[in-house]
């Protein structure tokens, strides 16, 4: 195998391999006629994230809440020309509410609560659209 080819494949693995590491971003897509649905993902430690993606029409209500057993953060970026604003409460930040939304693309990243009890493993998070 020439030095090219090696050099191709070895470059192939790399990518396939930071592209798991790093993870993706989910899109949550609800069933016909559902308002919420329940999303999880895997976190490694207080530096690991997981990233969806939410579409939602404008004038909506978002929420998002916990629906497993480890705390979790969750912060989300609204799309240009919301004017939303997280609530910076005290607490762990997992329940989240936006209203009335912007139409677009709403980014929710979670997080391991650094304010409890460190834990690895599944979590389940809760998002309802209405």
């Amino acid at each position: 195998m020439k030095t090219c080819c090696r050099l191709s494949l070895l470059l192939a693995f790399f990518i396939v391999c930071s592209a798991a590491a790093f993870g993706q971003t989910t899109r949550i897509k609800f069933s016909p006629g559902a308002t919420s649905a329940v999303v999880t993902g895997t976190l490694s430690g207080y530096k690991s994230h997981k990233t969806f993606i939410i579409r939602v029409r404008n004038g909506q209500t978002m929420t998002t809440s916990n629906a497993g057993s480890h705390h979790i953060t969750v912060d989300i970026t609204a799309p240009p020309g919301s004017t939303y604003e997280p609530d910076l409460a005290a607490d762990c930040h997992d329940r989240q509410e936006v209203s009335p939304t912007a139409g677009g693309d709403y980014k929710i990243t979670v997080t391991e609560c650094q304010k409890a009890d460190r834990w690895k493993g599944t979590f389940k998070l809760r998002v309802k659209v209405r």
